[in-house]
């Protein structure tokens, strides 16, 4: 039913790509089942320009490294207990990343329930970074990993006609980055994460 996208989908300039992203799907096959969510936020990261990325000044670490390959791959970060998810963007050499904000619950409401608490109610579910791994079982073994490929892809959908923007969320201690606005998302959709600066 969701066919991943090509490559060629991810050729696309980093902010486009993170617009485009919008209206598509991450696609999960767990031992249990699938799980399937709708990408309704995201933020651009663009490398050695950009002072809230991780490659500020073309910084290369263990952590960035894969930030540095090919468009299209998985760059998975741990930012306190918490996994985070991102495209990797941008010519090979170019540093730049798509943080994937929030998703639309789609398939598998069963196993996101229980991925995340029977307590929380579904709009709490993938409303956020973090939360949308947990709900999707995502962990950093997926570092590295193909997009275009299961068990975990990014599956065809529509862009939505009501994309807003604004700047990006959680970096106050990035000068004039703070201000960059690169956080775009379907606007109205309620699973979309709540804005602080």
């Amino acid at each position: 039913m969701y066919e991943p996208v090509k490559q060629s989908f991810f050729d696309l300039p980093c902010l486009r790509l993170a617009q485009a992203l919008l209206g598509n799907y991450i696609v999960h096959d767990l031992p249990q089942g699938r799980v399937v969510g709708k990408i309704v936020e995201t933020e651009a990261y663009q490398g050695p320009e950009d002072q809230a990325a991780h490659s500020f000044n073309n910084r290369r670490t263990k952590r960035t490294e894969i930030m540095f390959s090919r468009a299209g791959l998985v760059y998975t970060y741990q930012m306190h207990t918490h996994t985070l998810i991102n495209v990797v963007a941008g010519p090979v050499g170019i540093p730049h990343a798509i943080l994937i904000r929030a998703l639309e619950p789609v398939e598998g409401l069963h196993i996101m329930q229980e991925n995340r608490g029977l307590h929380l109610k579904q709009v709490d579910w993938t409303s956020g970074p973090g939360k949308l791994t947990k709900a999707l079982g995502i962990t950093m073994d997926y570092y590295g990993h193909d997009w275009q490929v299961p068990p975990l892809f990014i599956g065809k959908g529509i862009i939505p006609e009501n994309i807003a923007v604004s700047p990006r969320i959680g970096i106050g201690n990035s000068n004039e980055a703070v201000h960059y606005p690169w956080r775009f998302y379907e606007k109205d959709n309620p699973y979309v994460s709540k804005y602080r600066k």
